[in-house]
């Protein structure tokens, strides 16, 4: 299925296309760039070889079930905070994004410093004021919401903003024309502006949850059983550094890649234009 001709990668978006010259200039970069990539690769491997790290007490106990179910209830742990962290952040973007929004100037301050802190801190660092700082005066929660509400609240406003640009996105003439008929400001948000808006963003808020997935590693803080944690054990268990952080990263990238092709599904199925990452569109 070709891309439309109105669609465009974030090349595009950001450069003119490149000329002769210039795309023999790339073709010789990339495969200088390759060459040395497969020689530290190499490198890597061989020293990683002559440690001993490829012997076979660093990789069975990947051929035992236990190994595996343990590793799977840390993946379940993993996803079970990311899609609370990603449904709270949802509710939150939006929450923040009518705010930003508002014709009340001082609201619409108000709700961008919001937007400008929660995008700017690192989520670590909110997880250590919940996990440090409000014990301290009295505020006990559990591990799991230690974990939850920082990632959701710096996710927050990033979908906020995600959210912001699909309001945009909308044709003014349709806001317009939906005033002049009599609907009020709200109706207007809630039957015109917003059901398209987040038909726009769809896709970029499924991508959003890479973020999300990546960010539930830092769960040992917290000592949160998620899969990153488990490995831990593992390690601790079978002095297999190498080996287990190796198997924990391929799962990762595999949940990762599984997020980002969904979001490319969606944006197929539902037709909507937006900017890819690389130069394969998904629309």
């Amino acid at each position: 299925m070709s891309a439309p001709a109105d669609s465009m990668s974030m090349r595009d978006a950001l450069y003119e296309a490149p000329g002769p010259k210039t795309k023999r200039h790339i073709l010789v970069g990339t495969i200088i760039s390759s060459v040395v990539l497969v020689a530290i690769v190499a490198w890597v491997v061989m020293r990683l070889y002559r440690q001993g790290q490829f012997s076979s007490k660093y990789w069975s106990f990947f051929g035992k079930w236990t190994t595996w179910r343990f590793l799977l209830e840390g993946f379940a742990g993993t996803m079970e905070v990311a899609l609370t962290a990603g449904a709270i952040a949802l509710v939150l973007g939006v929450l923040f994004m009518l705010g930003r929004i508002s014709k009340n100037k001082a609201v619409s301050t108000i709700f961008r410093v919001i937007i400008n802190f929660f995008r700017g801190i690192p989520s670590l660092l909110l997880i250590y004021f919940f996990f440090l700082v409000l014990p301290g005066y009295g505020f006990k929660i559990p591990s799991f919401w230690m974990l939850a509400l920082p990632i959701s609240l710096t996710a927050s406003g990033v979908l906020a903003e995600v959210f912001r640009a699909g309001v945009n996105a909308v044709p003014k003439g349709q806001v317009e024309a939906a005033l002049s008929i009599g609907l009020t400001d709200g109706q207007v948000m809630r039957k015109i502006v917003l059901p398209q808006a987040i038909r726009y963003v769809i896709p970029s808020l499924i991508s959003q949850l890479v973020v999300v997935v990546k960010d539930t590693s830092v769960a040992y803080v917290v000592s949160f059983p998620d899969i990153l944690q488990n490995g831990r054990v593992l390690i601790s268990n079978y002095d297999a550094l190498v080996s287990v952080y190796f198997v924990v990263a391929v799962i990762y990238v595999l949940i990762n890649y599984a997020i980002n092709q969904a979001s490319i599904y969606v944006a197929r199925r539902s037709g909507t234009k937006i900017i890819a990452r690389t130069e394969e569109n998904p629309v």
